[in-house]
């Protein structure tokens, strides 16, 4: 994928220039360091690799303007509690330059990104990144922001998800479309979450992970975080696991058979969501998308 693919029809251009000049006028400190565009199938923020140890993370659009002072606010606060690495975040910038946004100056963390296969290939993976979950929900609440409602989020997915099946009809054959709208159908009968809400990541994938070769190291990207359904953190059984390692997940998590289904129905719109959308420009996605699609299929079968 280019570093300079645009995935956002209003996309704010960004390169290593801005980069330079934004750290010479804000963090004069940090401006002699050597900056690197950084290979990314992220969709919100473009990052910048500053020397050895920093990063530097730029949204990309609108909407991901305010995870940068988030991750600045409850990270620092849920770190020592969590099982895995987490993003540290140093500094917040201001626009300027002619760059519209804030963006954030953070730790660089080592480790390599997960890749599907390994997620799916090594069920132990799977253990550890349940004890994460558990971790995050064990955490204090006072104060944690909040997704809104939780027992009826699911519905509020269902005209974007039918219309998503619209869109994506040229792709997708009749037996398969035929299949998604039952498993989606089931999920709309299906009961919300009544009881209080438990702290997410929000955006549990194998993109968001990384690993040391052996064991995961730490876990990416909170713009997500929030107080909603534990259903939301259960989507990684189907966009990053296998049948053998799904069980292993689900038995470390335990949820009751609603709450199960529930994070199935999610995994699978998020993927009918993205495969229309960044079908031409994201290759990764879209290739977690289809990996979604099937193991939800097949788990359901």
């Amino acid at each position: 994928m280019s570093l300079d693919l645009k995935m956002h029809p209003d996309e704010i251009h960004t390169d290593v220039s801005l980069v330079r000049r934004l750290l010479a006028t804000q963090f004069s400190d940090w401006a002699a360091l050597p900056v690197r565009r950084v290979q990314s199938f992220g969709t919100d923020n473009a990052l910048y690799r500053l020397g050895d140890g920093l990063m530097a993370r730029l949204p990309r659009i609108g909407w991901a303007v305010g995870q940068v002072e988030k991750e600045l606010e409850w990270l620092p606060r849920l770190a020592p509690q969590l099982p895995l690495r987490v993003p540290q975040p140093l500094a917040l910038g201001q626009p300027g330059e002619g760059y519209p946004y804030t963006w954030g100056v953070y730790r660089w963390l080592p480790g390599a990104m997960l890749p599907l296969s390994e997620m799916a290939a090594r069920p132990e993976l799977a253990g550890q990144l349940a004890e994460f979950v558990l971790a995050l929900r064990a955490c204090d609440t006072t104060g944690a922001p909040h997704a809104g409602s939780p027992a009826t989020d699911l519905h509020t997915l269902d005209p974007h998800v039918r219309a998503s099946l619209d869109t994506s009809a040229a792709w997708l054959d009749a037996t398969t479309r035929r299949n998604i709208t039952a498993v989606w159908d089931e999920a709309m009968q299906l009961p919300g979450w009544v009881d209080p809400p438990v702290w997410v990541h929000g955006d549990l994938h194998s993109s968001n992970l990384l690993w040391d070769g052996q064991r995961l190291s730490a876990v990416l990207d909170f713009s997500a975080l929030e107080l909603h359904d534990p259903a939301v953190d259960l989507m990684p059984a189907w966009n990053a696991l296998t049948a053998g390692s799904r069980r292993i997940y689900r038995e470390r998590l335990q949820p009751d058979e609603a709450t199960w289904e529930r994070g199935r129905a999610r995994a699978l719109a998020k993927a009918l969501f993205a495969l229309p959308y960044y079908r031409d420009t994201n290759p990764e996605i879209v290739a977690r998308s289809w990996h979604t699609v099937r193991e939800v299929l097949a788990d359901v079968r």
